[in-house]
C-alpha cells in the first residue's frame, strides 16, 4: 500500500466503477438537498399557512426558526448515524437517511395549516423538519467519506468536489421546480395550495435515487476493515473522548467549518430571504435571478476542489473565509443600488429616523406570538417599520416622551397606549401607520421594487460573486474533513464538526441575521453575523488548521 500522495500515480482515469460511485453517491444527496430546502425557499408560504396566529414579522422570523430546527438537530443525527456508518457501514447508513429525508418532506406537502388544526400544525411541522436534520446529519459524512475512500489519493479533491456540488444543485433544482409552479399556476394559485406540490413530487426523486444507491457496493476502505476485523468497537469514544482525535475535531470546526457554513447561508440563502423581504423583490424574480447566479458560479465547486488537489485545501478556505469578511458589507450595498434603486435613493436621501426612549422600546422579535407590539409607543412606531423592512436610525430621548417617526421633513408621533382603550387601539394604530406609510411613499419609499428598473446585470454579477465565495470554501471542504481523521472513525469524526458548523452557525444564520436586523432597524447589521463568524475562522485556521492534501487515507 502505497503511504504517500506522492507515491500514487499523476494521472490516474476514474474506472466505470468511480463514475457509478460519484454520480449515485451525488445524485442521492441532490436529492436531500432539495428537500431539505425547499423549507427555505417556501419560507414566506410557509409561514402564512402554518404560523397564523403571529404577526407577519413573528411569522416569518418563526418560520425561519422552524427551518433552523432543522438545522439544529444536524449534529446530533451526525452523532447517530456517524455511529451506525462507522459500525455496520456507509453505504446502508445513507439509504436509510434517505428514506427519512423522502418520507418528512411528502409529508409537509399533506399537513393541514394553522387554521384547519390549530398550534398542532406549527408543532407537527417543526417535529418534521427535526427529522429531516436528523437525515441530513447523517447522509452528508457517509457519502463523502464514501466517495472519497474510493478516490485516489492525488484526485480526492476533484472526486469529492461532486458530493460539494450537490447542495447547490439541490438548491438550482428546487429553485426551478417552484419557478416552474409559480409560473404554470399562477402567484394567487400557488399561494393558496400550489406551494405544496414541489415537497409532494419529492416522492419521484425518492425512487429514482433509492434504486440507484442500491446498485452501490461498499466502500473499498471500509470492506478491507470489515474483513481484517480492524473496525472501530466504540467509535463516539475513539472520536470524542480521546484528546488526540478531540483536538482535531475542535480545529476542524472553528478552524475551516463555521467559517465555511456562514459563508455558504449567507452567500445563497441569506442573499434570497434579504432580495424579497428586505429590497421587496417578488418572489419569482428573486427565485429566477439566485438560479442564473447559481448556474455560472457551480462549476467553480468543481474548480476549487481539483485546485485544492495541488495546492492545497487550507488557504482556498481561508482566502474564501478571508475575502468574505472583507467584502460582505459592500457587497449587499451594491445588491441594494442594483435591486432596489429607488429604496436606495429614498434611503440615503430621506433617511427615517426614530425618536425613542431605548427602555421603553421592546426588542422586536417575539418567539412565542404573544406580543403586538402595542405596549409602548415606541414599540407603535418601529413594529410597523421592521414589518416593513424599512431601514431606520434611532436618536434616544428622555424617558417619558412619545416616539415619533422621522421621514421627508415630517414628524409622525406615535399613539401613547395610556392614552387610547383597548377598544380603540387597533384603530389608533391602523391610523397611524397608514399616516408613516403615505409619508414614506411621499419619500419615495417603494411598496416593492420595480423590474423595469432593477439593474438585473448586476444584481447576478453581485451574487454570482458571493456564489463564487461559496465554491472557494466549500469544494475543497469534504476532502479536508476526510483526511484529517482515521478511517475507522472517519464517518463520525468528520460529521459532528460539518453539522455543528453547517447546522448551527450556518443553519440559525438567516434567523439569527433578520432578528437582529428587526430589533436595530439597520439592514445591514444582519451581515456582522457573517463577518465576525468567518474572520475568526480564517485566524484560528491559520493557527492551528493542518494542511491534508497530501494524507493517504487508507489508514
Amino acid at each position: 500500500m502505497a503511504s504517500t500522495y506522492d507515491a500514487l500515480p499523476k494521472h490516474h482515469q476514474a474506472t466505470q466503477s468511480e463514475k457509478l460511485v460519484i454520480t449515485a453517491s451525488s445524485l442521492g444527496t441532490v436529492f436531500e438537498w432539495y428537500d431539505f430546502y425547499l423549507y427555505g425557499l417556501l419560507a414566506t408560504f410557509i409561514s402564512k399557512v402554518f404560523f397564523a396566529g403571529v404577526n407577519e414579522t413573528t411569522g416569518f422570523i418563526l418560520a425561519l426558526g422552524a427551518f433552523a430546527a432543522g438545522f439544529a438537530v444536524r449534529p446530533f443525527g451526525a452523532l447517530v448515524f456517524g455511529r451506525i456508518g462507522d459500525l455496520v457501514g456507509r453505504k446502508n447508513t445513507f439509504l436509510v437517511t434517505m428514506g427519512l429525508m423522502g418520507a418528512s418532506t411528502f409529508a409537509v406537502g399533506l399537513l393541514p395549516g394553522y387554521e384547519t388544526i390549530g398550534v398542532a400544525s406549527p408543532i407537527i411541522l417543526v417535529g418534521l423538519r427535526i427529522v429531516q436534520g436528523l437525515a441530513l446529519g447523517g447522509e452528508y459524512g457517509g457519502a463523502a467519506t464514501y466517495v472519497a475512500e474510493h478516490a485516489p489519493n492525488n484526485k480526492r479533491g476533484l472526486y469529492t468536489s461532486f458530493i460539494q456540488i450537490t447542495a447547490t444543485f439541490g438548491l438550482f433544482a428546487a429553485l426551478l421546480v417552484v419557478l416552474g409552479f409559480r409560473t404554470a399556476m399562477g402567484e394567487d394559485t400557488f399561494s393558496g395550495w400550489g406551494w405544496r406540490l414541489p415537497f409532494l413530487v419529492s416522492s419521484i426523486l425518492l425512487g429514482v435515487s433509492m434504486w440507484i444507491r442500491l446498485q452501490l457496493n461498499e466502500s473499498p476502505v471500509y470492506q478491507k476493515m470489515k474483513d481484517e476485523g480492524t473496525t472501530s468497537k466504540a467509535p463516539l469514544t475513539e472520536a470524542f473522548g480521546q484528546w488526540s482525535n478531540l483536538k482535531f475535531v475542535l480545529i476542524a470546526l472553528f478552524g475551516a467549518v463555521a467559517g465555511q457554513a456562514v459563508v455558504w447561508y449567507a452567500g445563497q440563502f441569506y442573499a434570497m430571504f434579504y432580495l424579497e423581504k428586505i429590497l421587496k423583490v417578488d418572489g419569482a424574480t428573486t427565485n429566477t435571478l439566485i438560479a442564473i447566479a447559481l448556474a455560472l458560479g457551480t462549476p467553480f465547486f468543481v474548480f476549487f476542489g481539483w485546485l485544492s488537489d495541488r495546492i492545497g485545501r487550507k488557504y482556498i478556505i481561508l482566502g474564501g473565509c478571508a475575502l468574505a469578511a472583507v467584502t460582505y458589507f459592500p457587497a449587499f450595498h451594491a445588491l441594494s443600488d442594483a435591486a432596489n434603486p429607488a429604496l436606495a435613493r429614498a434611503t440615503a436621501t430621506f433617511p427615517v429616523i426614530v425618536h425613542a426612549n431605548p427602555g421603553e422600546c421592546s426588542f422586536q422579535f417575539d418567539p412565542v406570538g404573544k406580543n403586538k407590539f402595542d405596549a409602548s409607543s415606541c414599540d407603535i412606531a418601529k413594529a410597523f417599520l421592521a414589518k416593513s423592512g424599512i431601514n431606520y436610525s434611532n436618536v434616544e430621548v428622555p424617558a417619558g416622551t412619545i416616539a415619533s417617526v422621522s421621514v421627508g421633513g415630517r414628524t409622525l408621533a406615535a399613539p401613547n397606549p395610556a392614552l387610547v382603550s383597548d377598544k380603540d387601539r387597533a384603530a389608533a394604530i391602523t391610523a397611524y401607520q397608514d399616516e408613516v406609510k403615505a409619508a414614506l411613499t411621499e419619500a419615495g419609499y417603494p411598496a416593492k421594487a420595480d423590474p423595469e428598473a432593477m439593474d438585473k446585470v448586476t444584481v447576478v454579477a453581485v451574487l454570482f460573486y458571493l456564489v463564487v465565495l461559496v465554491t472557494m470554501v466549500y469544494g475543497p471542504i469534504a476532502a479536508m474533513l476526510v483526511e484529517l481523521f482515521p478511517s475507522r472513525i472517519r464517518y463520525t469524526s468528520m460529521s459532528l464538526p460539518y453539522h455543528l458548523g453547517n447546522g448551527w452557525f450556518g443553519g440559525f444564520l438567516p434567523t439569527t441575521a433578520f432578528a437582529m436586523v428587526a430589533a436595530t432597524g439597520d439592514i445591514y447589521y444582519g451581515l456582522w453575523y457573517p463577518v465576525v463568524i468567518a474572520a475568526a475562522t480564517v485566524v484560528i485556521g491559520l493557527l492551528f488548521l493542518p494542511e491534508t492534501f497530501r494524507r493517504n487515507i487508507d489508514a
